[in-house]
This record gives structure tokens, C-alpha cells and sequence, in this order.
């Protein structure tokens, strides 16, 4: 499981001008948008979940 912070650490290290892809089980799809869920009780954690380009 990755977390906010391990996400931004790996992404600091990319070209600045790199489009960010999502695997859509079909295929690759652009990010175009976050969603943040907070966590629901000690054993759930808040989440954010990348969501794809649906005008492609």
C-alpha cells in the first residue's frame, strides 16, 4: 500500500511536464482528477483515489 507521502517522494523524482497514467483494466487512461474519502473508524484509513479521464 502506498501513502500520500511515498506517492509524492516517487512522483518528485519525475519530469515535471510527465502526464500521469492510470491502468483502467483496459487499458491506460490520463489522471484527471482526485477524490479524497476520509478514514471511518481507527481501522480505516483516509484514501485517495486517482480518477481517470473520462472524455477519452
Amino acid at each position: 500500500m502506498m501513502t500520500v507521502s511515498q506517492l509524492i517522494e516517487a512522483l518528485s523524482q519525475m519530469p515535471t511536464d510527465a502526464v500521469v497514467l492510470i491502468d483502467s483494466g483496459g487499458g491506460l487512461s490520463a489522471v484527471s482528477a482526485l477524490d479524497f474519502v476520509a478514514g471511518h473508524g481507527p481501522a480505516s484509513p483516509a484514501e485517495v483515489i486517482l480518477l481517470p479521464n473520462m472524455n477519452e
